[in-house]
């Protein structure tokens, strides 16, 4: 029996399109000039020097906006860019110049889960900040507190069984029981192999189908 379900973002419950046309572009633009703002702060600092030990070298601030708008374009999976671009969100929202998408039948599904007792939770690449402003900001209204928790790569690579073995101990409950959601074949796989149940989420041809799992077009067609 399924206890708890563990869901992606990115062609799950959101478009790709909305992340990749719209809060990439957002946090591009607005990179430099945040880092020059809040140079300052104590996290923005720690996150540089993230950057600064992945690149192996110092950076000057601008430096640092060169190599963090790269890692935009080239869609890194890097904590610290992670980090930084769900503070510059954050400032979107609040402005009223973002608004989270989530696909139509995710708030019901969401809604029908948690109704029927199961633990809702996100593994996504985004930082656990972007993850809770996508879902905190939505045409739906605030679907955050339907999640008992959020999981970004601080817990490990989404194509790594170790990463789940991760969030099981995290949730302490078995692989059996626990249903993993995503459109990307490598990552369900990574799941499988931790011991977790799966589905596939194809919502267009652009998805690359994952024959090994089940699949389903909706979450309204996921079987929990």
């Amino acid at each position: 029996m399924i206890k708890a379900i563990v869901t992606d973002i990115e062609g799950t419950t959101s478009s790709i399109d909305f992340v990749h046309q719209t809060l990439f572009p957002y946090a591009k633009a607005r990179m430099r000039a945040f880092l020059r703002a809040h140079a300052g702060d104590d996290r923005v600092q720690r996150l540089l020097a993230d950057v600064e030990q992945i690149e192996n070298r110092d950076l000057s601030l601008d430096e640092a906006a060169d190599v963090l708008e790269r890692w935009i374009a080239e869609d890194r999976k890097l904590t610290p860019l992670k980090a930084l671009q769900g503070m510059i969100w954050k400032t979107g929202y609040e402005a009223g110049e973002l608004k989270g998408h989530v696909y139509a039948d995710t708030p019901d599904a969401l809604r029908r889960w948690q109704a029927a007792g199961k633990r809702l939770y996100v593994y996504s690449s985004g930082s656990v900040e972007a993850q809770k402003l996508i879902f905190g900001h939505t045409d739906y209204g605030d679907l955050t507190p339907l999640f008992s928790g959020y999981f970004d790569t601080r817990i490990g690579g989404k194509r790594e069984a170790a990463s789940y073995r991760r969030i099981l101990d995290e949730i302490a409950l078995p692989g059996p029981q626990v249903l993993f959601l995503s459109d990307v074949g490598e990552e369900l796989d990574a799941a499988r192999a931790a011991g977790l149940a799966t589905c596939q989420i194809v919502r267009d041809d652009k998805t690359v189908p994952a024959p090994a799992h089940p699949r389903a077009t909706s979450l309204a067609e996921v079987v929990a």
